[in-house]
């Protein structure tokens, strides 16, 4: 027998939200999305042409599509057609993929993505499910969508760079030599300028243009054949400097694309070639890449940035500039692990933020360890004589203070030191394990002060039970995060290209990782499977004392489950409890059972 089925049978349409559990993520979606202020769309309003799709409805759509790790634009655009949820999102709307990708590279979506972590932050807060204490700061790479074997290194543009000024400068010192061009004004002895090669070129055209006269007007032979050999020199140099003003140009857009990067990527040039973890050639091969910055909470993303450095360090201080003035006030302590562990770090956010850093440095494991302590060539570990201010090596030779040095950083922070050095190490027999400083040099010692308070306020905050107890939430709490969205979410590598492009495109990743999350922590009709567990307690008790005394009737307990439980799901979920159990007791593999509630 089977059920009835006419394909023929007239169905009047439903309404989709039936269709949808309880608890279904597209909900959770367009509560979020209606959460957003109406002033956030303006930009989208337009009085011309065709009226567009509201853009509540594009954004619902495409986190929808992202939740159910569809990235691409058609795909989101079959899922309109195929999938329930997207069906009562758009609410019979079908707007085409070429639509989508427009909408989702528009600029005015970046002040809308961050309206979704701003009011799911309210959300978090308004629920208690963060506190507020810490944040959680980490970063990972992910490949750009860009060939991953054409790129341009920045020491070798400076390599070729320099190779082409001196060849420039030996063409003109050679062109005035032979008084083919006068000398012209420079704005700089060392290198010409493209202007100035440009004028140079203007010149020789000019020499040349006089000698196809000469020859043209010339009749005799000798004469003709003289004039173009004296003519050869100047239209080889002008095709050089044709050939270095290109070059010329070329190297100073590149230097424009760098920045400070060391490399960029001829596909995607915001691409920075880096070293990645799931590396497709398992040789530590170098791919285009973003390094993606997020601070979490309770493994809920709060704020997000996308940078083009390989390295943390140098990611923190702009990366909390913009939590501040974009997302939410920073909470007391901000936790990172060793890769954002620097003088300049620590700096801004015990000096100029006012917050607690628990944030380790590079050297910090090391010095817990017991080889580390013992060791006495270690200068972490001299005797230091506060009075006298000088260091006393292993040899007992006093290292005396000598002078300050300032050290500047191609980024432009200086760095304090102070300089000791030894009076005489010829003799000491420890000097080769000592110093590895050229014989007749004794051993010096570089001591920063400010660096040396900040590891011990690192030190003395990881010692406490509190803040400590708040530093080891960090791998539970951040690094999750990035499994839920490479493993689970399956996103893996971009598909857009520009850094403006790949921020929004992450935005929507890591909004739907919150989602998701947030969708399986919260369970439907939650106080009727907290009351479940309490019925379940009494029915476990009575049930097994019922059975390990006699047999009882089926319907003697199917009517004390429905006493003890007169909700229907509650009833049918104990009797399925019940059953296992007599299977288990009765199928003679063991003699006493223990159930742990």
């Amino acid at each position: 027998m089977y059920k009835e089925y006419n394909m023929n049978q007239i169905i009047l349409p439903l309404d989709l939200e039936v269709k949808l559990q309880e608890n279904d993520i597209a909900f959770h979606i367009h509560h979020l999305v209606e959460s957003i202020p109406e002033e956030a769309f303006a930009s989208f309003l337009r009085n011309e042409g065709c009226p567009a799709y509201h853009p509540r409805m594009m954004l619902k759509i495409i986190l929808c599509g992202y939740t159910q790790s569809v990235f691409s634009g058609r795909k989101i655009e079959a899922l309109l057609k195929d999938s329930v949820r997207m069906m009562w999102l758009a609410q019979g709307y079908e707007p085409s993929y070429r639509t989508i990708n427009r909408f989702r590279v528009n600029p005015a979506v970046d002040e809308l993505l961050r309206q979704c972590f701003v009011q799911f932050r309210s959300q978090l807060v308004k629920e208690a499910l963060i506190d507020q204490e810490a944040i959680f700061i980490d970063g990972t790479k992910i490949e750009a969508n860009a060939n991953k074997f054409s790129f341009t290194w920045k020491k070798s543009t400076e390599r070729f760079h320099q190779s082409l000024v001196d060849k420039s400068n030996e063409l003109y010192d050679e062109l005035l030599k032979q008084k083919i061009i006068p000398e012209i004004e420079r704005e700089n002895e060392d290198e010409l300028s493209v202007a100035e090669l440009a004028e140079i070129t203007l010149k020789v055209d000019e020499v040349i243009e006089e000698f196809d006269e000469k020859i043209n007007t010339s009749t005799d032979v000798q004469e003709r054949k003289t004039l173009r050999s004296e003519r050869k020199f100047p239209k080889q140099a002008r095709k050089q400097l044709v050939d270095f003003i290109e070059r010329k140009q070329k190297y100073l857009k590149d230097f424009e694309i760098f920045g400070e990067r060391n490399s960029y990527s001829k596909t995607d040039h915001d691409a920075t070639f880096m070293r990645m973890k799931d590396d497709h050639m398992m040789n530590g091969q170098l791919k285009p890449g973003y390094n993606v910055q997020i601070a979490t909470e309770g493994q809920y993303t709060l704020a997000y940035d996308v940078f083009p450095n390989p390295t943390d360090t140098r990611t923190l201080i702009p990366f909390l500039n913009e939590i501040e003035e974009g997302y939410f006030d920073l909470p007391k302590y901000i936790v990172a692990d060793a890769g954002y562990g620097s003088e300049q770090n620590y700096h801004d956010i015990l000096s100029n933020r006012g917050r607690e850093a628990l944030i380790t440095y590079n050297m910090y494991q090391k010095e817990q360890k017991r080889k580390y302590k013992k060791d006495e060539f270690n200068t972490a570990n001299w005797l230091y004589d506060e009075e006298k201010d000088e260091y006393t090596c292993p040899n007992q030779q006093q290292l005396i203070y000598k002078y300050d040095s300032v050290r500047t950083d191609r980024y432009g922070f200086q760095r304090q030191f102070k300089v000791y050095e030894s009076e005489d190490c010829s003799t000491c027999l420890l000097r080769s394990s000592c110093t590895k400083a050229k014989p007749g040099n004794n051993r010096k010692m570089m001591v920063n002060e400010v660096w040396e308070e900040h590891k011990e306020y690192v030190r003395e905050k990881l010692s406490e039970e509190e803040t400590n107890s708040i530093y080891r939430r960090r791998k539970i709490d951040v690094e999750p995060v990035f499994g839920f969205l490479k493993a689970n979410l399956a996103f893996k590598r971009f598909s857009v290209r520009g850094k403006s492009k790949v921020k929004k495109e992450i935005g929507f990743a890591l909004m739907a990782v919150n989602l998701r999350k947030y969708t399986a922590n919260i369970m439907p009709n939650h106080d009727l499977y907290k009351n479940m567990k309490k019925v379940e307690i009494k029915f476990y008790l009575i049930s097994t004392f019922l059975f390990l005394t006699s047999y009882v009737p089926p319907s003697f307990i199917f009517v004390s489950a429905i006493i003890l439980c007169p909700n229907i799901l509650l009833t049918f979920h104990l009797l399925r409890k019940f059953l296992s159990q007599f299977l288990y007791l009765h199928s003679g593999n063991a003699m006493i059972h223990t159930y742990t509630l």
